[in-house]
């Protein structure tokens, strides 16, 4: 092979493992970064074809509504107990904060933070839906799920329970 060509295919090849690379680290990085949407159910019996659970340390976000009777804040610190529920379950969520001005027992709310054990989310973060003019699809077909009568049901069983 002509000296030329070889050291062009060098450049080329080294290029390319550099982009490589690149592309890997990058990856890798957005992967610790990336919060997935979760409903109560979805965490309880699994996501998907595969039924896959989150497991404890991920990072996610879960919607749903505020379980009417669940919510439990301390009297000594800004940390509130509730749980979120919808048509097939109730998670525990825990926050430690001011919590948004709409939020309240059977509102629509999004907690992002981290799944620990025992199925209980750590939320760092707490949203409460205010309108319905922009909502992500998927947190609108949680939502229509949650409105039917099994959602309902499952409040009004579940509320005196905490």
């Amino acid at each position: 092979m002509n000296p030329r060509r070889k050291s062009r295919l060098y450049v080329a090849v080294a290029v390319l493992a550099g982009l490589g690379l690149t592309a890997a680290l990058v990856l890798y990085a957005l992967r610790s970064n990336i919060d997935l949407f979760y409903t109560p159910s979805e965490i309880l019996q699994g996501k998907g074809e595969n039924h896959e659970k989150p497991d404890v340390g991920d990072h996610l976000r879960i919607g749903g509504m505020v379980m009417p009777g669940s919510v439990k804040r301390d009297e000594k610190s800004l940390e509130v107990h509730f749980k979120v529920y919808d048509a097939r379950g109730a998670i525990a969520v825990t926050y430690t904060g001011i919590l948004p001005d709409l939020f309240r027992e059977g509102q629509g709310v999004v907690a992002q933070g981290v799944l620990g054990p025992g199925n209980v989310v750590d939320a760092k973060q707490v949203l409460a839906k205010h309108d319905e003019k922009y909502v992500p699809p998927e947190v609108a077909d949680a939502m229509k799920e949650n409105h039917n009568g099994p959602a309902a049901k499952y409040a009004a069983n579940e509320g005196g329970k905490s």
